[in-house]
């Protein structure tokens, strides 16, 4: 058939629009960071990139963080639900992040453009990166002591930033004004933009090959593909009902561990979640949305039943999740919830991972470092003198599997964001990395031992610096699984120029001064197995 035929399209022209989405979507991620002024988008990657059509349905999607991707689609459906389509016009890019609008938390801010072909909607190119700072109470707006949603930071409901004509400049101003550090925002924001720019003429070319029926088509073909292959994958696992759970170290102000916990049912092709019985919303910023929730069932099921189905909206159709109004996962919208996005996010897995535990022990790992392990360092700029902020997260030990030790210094499941190099923070903030090392014997021993953490130390090395940790697994280690033992905790070391020592909590602020250090050691992985099958096979060894 020629390229602008309207009948439905082959499978070889649908593969090759796949293709063309992905790499679209892959293409926006690189600009943002190659454009971008903070060393947070630039160097971490604390960005994702995707597509949906015209219904807010995820169509394609760049290889980046698992929870911004699955709240991609939930946005753009809770954007039109606020601003309906026949407001939008070419050009627009819109900008959000309020939580209850299908998002996680207030840094990780929402670019969203229409892209019309043939006089209507097609899709949206959606770019979201996370602020390094967004207001509210501390710098680099993590609140660990937050008791409710206005202490972090600026709340954006959906807000046309630029048209055709270019940026609203009054808009931009008036975001500017209650965020830290604006000309580097301002430079991220532009790089959104940019980005979904990008992707708006790429997807031109795409319908000056296929006419915009036949996109329609192939976008419909992909989701029941997917959809298909999802199906297929639940009906490899026995039908039954499996429960699990895990644990928030605290409720973010010091309280007792909450549980996150799921009662899963697998019925021939379908696959219910149901976390009912999880705690109750948490009283310091440890909540999560339900449409995190969705993002952490959505990449479980994809890791352990269909990790090669293209991920799109097709995948969730054969699943059911449901939430308590009022738990940890639906919290009302005055509840903080700048940790739970990555925190909470991460013990969602987990306790599914845990459901599993017998039913398919050798898709599984064992416990990982399943946090930011965050640290947020704010002060002068020693070239420029203005204040900026260090967004640094740190990985640690995978679990082990079945049939190998696990990977040492990952960010494993939700997280995929890279470290910031000592070159780089040494050059822009007033810190010096004195060592970064392996945390050796950190793992858990088994069958198969844990990753390692890893040792990292910051000098302070300006007159002026304040710190806030956000970190879980400090209370509650990484687990063992099938009889492995439990990976080492994190632990973080306050160490002042006078030479006192003190520990640090995993959600706390300090102010430092210069010569104080700060001693991050990261958790390392569960061990597989029992540890005697190790010893007993190393021993049978010539």
């Amino acid at each position: 058939m020629s390229a602008k035929s309207s009948q439905r399209p082959d499978p070889f022209t649908v593969e090759v629009i796949r293709n063309a989405l992905t790499a679209i979507a892959e293409e926006m991620s690189l600009i943002v960071m190659r454009s971008a002024r903070s060393p947070l988008l630039r160097e971490a990657g604390d960005l994702s990139s995707a597509l949906t059509d015209s219904a807010g349905n995820l169509i394609a999607q760049g290889r980046d963080i698992p929870a911004h991707l699955g709240v991609m689609g939930s946005t753009v459906q809770e954007f039109l639900k606020r601003v309906p389509a026949e407001k939008l016009q070419p050009g627009d890019v819109w900008f959000l992040n309020l939580p209850e609008a299908g998002g996680n938390h207030l840094p990780d801010v929402k670019a969203i453009r229409p892209i019309f072909a043939e006089n209507r909607i097609q899709a949206y190119a959606v770019s979201l990166a996370h602020w390094a700072d967004i207001g509210g109470a501390r710098p680099g707006s993590y609140v660990p002591d937050a008791r409710d949603a206005w202490q972090e930071g600026l709340r954006i409901p959906p807000l046309r930033v630029f048209n055709k004509d270019g940026a609203d400049r009054e808009k931009l101003d008036m975001i500017l004004a209650n965020v830290r550090g604006a000309e580097e925002r301002e430079g991220d924001i532009l790089a959104q933009m940019a980005s979904t720019y990008s992707a708006d003429e790429r997807m031109q070319e795409v319908f000056s090959r296929y006419d915009a029926a036949t996109v329609r088509t192939a976008i419909a073909d992909l989701h029941d593909q997917s959809e298909a292959e999802m199906r297929a994958a639940i009906r490899t696992l026995p039908n039954g009902v499996y429960q699990g759970e895990d644990w928030l170290d605290d409720d973010g102000l010091g309280g007792e561990p909450i549980a996150v916990r799921v009662r899963i049912e697998i019925f021939d092709e379908h696959a219910t979640f149901d976390f009912s019985e999880t705690g109750d919303a948490a009283a310091g910023p440890l909540n999560a949305t339900p449409f995190t929730a969705s993002a952490s069932v959505f990449y479980a099921m994809k890791v352990i039943a269909g990790p090669d189905i293209q991920p799109n909206a097709g995948c969730a159709r054969p699943l059911e999740i449901i939430i308590r109004e009022g738990s940890l996962l639906h919290p009302s919208v005055e509840k903080p919830v700048v940790g739970g996005n990555h925190e909470t996010s991460q013990r969602i897995v987990d306790a599914i991972f845990n459901a599993f535990e017998n039913v398919v022990p050798e898709r599984l790992s064992a416990g990982s470092s399943t946090t930011s392990g965050l640290l947020l360092f704010s002060g002068r700029n020693p070239r420029t003198g203005q204040w900026t902020t260090l967004y640094e997260v740190h990985g640690g030990g995978e679990g082990a599997r079945h049939d190998r030790d696990g990977m040492s210094v990952v960010r494993p499941h939700m997280s995929n964001v890279m470290n910031t190099p000592a070159e780089v923070i040494e050059a822009n903030y007033p810190i010096i990395i004195e060592q970064q090392a392996l945390r050796r014997g950190s793992g858990g021993e088994g069958a198969h031992r844990g990753g390692d953490g890893q040792v990292r130390i910051y000098y302070i090395n300006g007159p002026e610096v304040v710190m806030t940790s956000m970190v879980e697994r400090c209370i509650v280690p990484p687990y063992g699984l099938r009889g492995g033992e439990a990976g080492k905790t994190f632990e973080i070391t306050l160490q002042r120029a006078s030479g006192e020592t003190t520990n640090v909590p995993g959600k706390t602020h300090l102010r430092l001064q210069q010569g104080d250090r700060i001693i991050m050691k990261t958790s390392g992985g569960g061990g597989y197995a029992a540890p005697a099958t190790r010893n007993s096979q190393e021993n049978a060894q010539p």
